[in-house]
């Protein structure tokens, strides 16, 4: 299943969402490019999602959750890969 928490992160001039998936990354690809997300999105174990496309993350399946229930999701699923220290 694909999660997305609200569009709460600024950077880079715009503000951003997460988003992930409980199943694999092939999943996540898969979903992120039906949305139309440029690979480059991916950062490590989710998308950065901008707020413009929220609403067709929405649209297209992903479930709204709040930022911590897209954390514990992921973690759950064995799929977080954290920043390693110093990087």
């Amino acid at each position: 299943m694909i999660y997305i928490d609200p569009p709460l992160w600024p950077a880079r001039g715009r503000v951003w969402s997460h988003m992930v998936s409980d199943v694999s990354y092939d999943e996540l690809h898969t979903f992120a490019a039906r949305i139309g997300m440029p690979p480059r999105a991916f950062d490590r174990d989710h998308y950065d999602v901008p707020e413009d496309l929220y609403a067709a993350a929405l649209s297209a399946g992903a479930h709204a959750v709040g930022c911590r229930e897209l954390l514990s999701r992921l973690k759950a699923a064995g799929l977080r890969r954290p920043k390693r220290r110093g990087a």
